[in-house]
């Protein structure tokens, strides 16, 4: 997002350094920190000094981590969203019919968080579960249907700013290729992945219809790659999988 001078900068700089942190960046020194957040390694070290201070992290003097009393930033928001409880039923209705994986997720920056994410009966190997996890949206099908839901002005920011990294031989890593996948998911209103995010994972999303006030969900379902072909994954899983955006989309209204 822009800077504006009714922001509060040193709040901004607190919010990038808790988001430094991840899976596989979960124990960070002062000068990695500064450099994942882009600040100085001063700065960087007053923020981890600060996030210390209040028990949100911990050091063993050289490295820095997240405690468990971040959970709570996110419970405070998760216990009054009800909507949260409606995207899980349904997720969990949609695994029950199909035997597949279900997640819905939204648009923050360059990544998707993923609100909720309801395993297959059997779950594949390799493949992690859990609300909040981020992945890059440039490379994940739910990623591209939301994406491809910007306005015009939005999408080109986020196409100036976003890496597009190569996560596999797959992954769309130029503006030129990601435009014109969008493109084709606006037209059609679904996306599909190819093991562009994680060879052996193949996945389709589509977008929960009727969300107001500039927050857009996506839903989207993954299989093994080895055991269900794209073919069979569209012909199998578009249309309960739109059913559920629909009904979530409706109950949300409702609500």
């Amino acid at each position: 997002m822009p800077e504006s001078r009714e922001t509060v900068a040193a709040f901004r700089n607190g919010i990038a350094m808790l988001r430094s942190f991840s899976g596989a960046h979960r124990r960070q020194t002062i000068s990695e920190a500064a450099t994942r957040t882009g600040l100085s390694r001063a700065a960087a070290r007053r923020l981890l000094l600060t996030l210390c201070d209040t028990g949100l992290a911990r050091s063993d003097g050289k490295h820095f981590e997240l405690t468990a009393a971040v959970l709570e930033i996110g419970q405070n928001f998760l216990a009054g969203m009800t909507e949260i409880e409606i995207v899980r039923l349904v997720l969990q209705t949609y695994v029950r019919r199909t035997g597949e994986a279900a997640s819905a997720a939204m648009l923050v920056g360059q990544d998707v968080i993923y609100l909720d994410r309801v395993p297959a009966p059997v779950r594949p190997p390799g493949v992690p579960v859990g609300a909040g996890m981020r992945r890059a949206a440039h490379a994940t099908a739910v990623g591209h249907v939301l994406l491809s839901g910007l306005p015009a002005p939005e999408l080109r920011r986020f196409l100036a700013a976003a890496p597009l990294d190569p996560y596999t031989p797959h992954t769309l890593t130029t503006g030129e290729a990601l435009r014109a996948r969008l493109a084709m998911v606006r037209g059609q209103g679904f996306a599909v992945s190819n093991q562009e995010f994680l060879l052996g994972l193949r996945s389709i999303a589509v977008p929960v219809p009727g969300m107001t006030g500039g927050t857009r969900i996506g839903i989207a379902s993954g299989v093994p790659a080895a055991r269900v072909q794209e073919t069979e994954m569209r012909a199998r899983l578009l249309a309960p999988l739109r059913e559920a955006a629909e009904t979530i989309g409706a109950a949300m209204a409702r609500a």
